[in-house]
């Protein structure tokens, strides 16, 4: 069955699920800047709108456009900006 997460007072929400290859969320995230924590590693991709992500180890931004990925390992912190909804997807590893 999915499960429904919100995280920072309801401005990113997400539907859990299980593929053929293991878990993903799917999510929505309101304008704002956002820090995340990875248990597993995440492969994020932008399904609409667009991403600013400050990856772990780096102190560069790079912005991530509808149907761009990125990867973060297990256990590393990230940052993320939306300047509008964005949509996305994310497979754990």
């Amino acid at each position: 069955m999915f499960k429904t997460n919100e995280y920072f007072d309801g401005n990113v929400k997400s539907i859990a699920f299980e593929t053929n290859e293991g878990p993903a969320t799917i999510g929505v995230m309101a304008v704002g800047k956002y820090e995340f924590s990875t248990s597993k590693k995440e492969f994020m991709t932008v399904t609409s709108g667009k991403m600013l992500v400050k990856l772990p180890d780096s102190d560069e931004w790079k912005e991530f456009n509808k149907n761009e990925t990125f990867i973060v390992e297990a256990n590393k912190k990230f940052n993320v900006e939306v300047n509008e909804e964005t949509a996305y997807i994310c497979f754990y590893k």
